[in-house]
């Protein structure tokens, strides 16, 4: 019995269903219309999240992979740092355009850091700095999918909620005008 439930947000948590009968009656919640605006409201706040968690998994997704091929090449260049012979190689100059290189045997790298800087690193130091990048990428993508996986939970409440408070409103107005009620 008794009218189909309702649930809320919390500050990110879920409570205790509500009926909807009493969940229109709080301070609030005057009319369905007011309801289904706040609803809306926050739907349309966690599809805006959604969309910079979205942009942030792509970022790190291919970070992901340079930093894993960088650490490759630093391992190589870490076996032949005391080698007689030059390292040949391929490096990226442009676009799908790349130029042969010759490299001494070194024990110093360069890394991009961003924005424009890049600084000088002993081969260990640069392992070192690029594996805890690494761990930490991974990290925070796992973390990032916990977060959409919620969102999609928030999406699939804010939804029922939205059409519970519509179905219980047509209900609600049925009842105080009969003649539309009938086909």
């Amino acid at each position: 019995g008794g009218s189909p439930g309702i649930m809320c947000g919390n500050g990110g948590e879920m409570i205790a269903c509500l009926y909807v009968d009493s969940f229109m009656k709080q301070p609030g919640n005057e009319t369905a219309d007011v309801v289904l605006k706040k609803l809306d409201e926050q739907y349309q706040k966690y599809k805006f999240l959604e969309l910079n968690l979205a942009q942030k998994k792509r970022r790190l997704k291919s970070q992901i992979p340079e930093i894993k091929q960088t650490l490759e090449i630093l391992k190589h260049m870490q076996k032949k740092k005391d080698s007689t012979h030059p390292m040949e190689t391929r490096f990226l100059l442009a676009d799908n355009l790349y130029c042969k290189a010759s490299v001494p045997p070194t024990d110093k790298v360069c890394l991009w850091l961003g924005a424009n800087v890049m600084l000088e690193y002993d081969i260990d130091e640069a392992q070192a700095l690029l594996e805890k990048n690494l761990s930490t990428a991974t990290k925070n993508l796992d973390l990032l999918e916990e977060d959409l996986d919620f969102l999609r939970d928030q999406f699939t409440t804010t939804e029922v909620n939205m059409a519970r408070v519509y179905n219980w409103d047509v209900k609600r107005r049925n009842k105080q005008d009969p003649s539309k009620n009938k086909a």
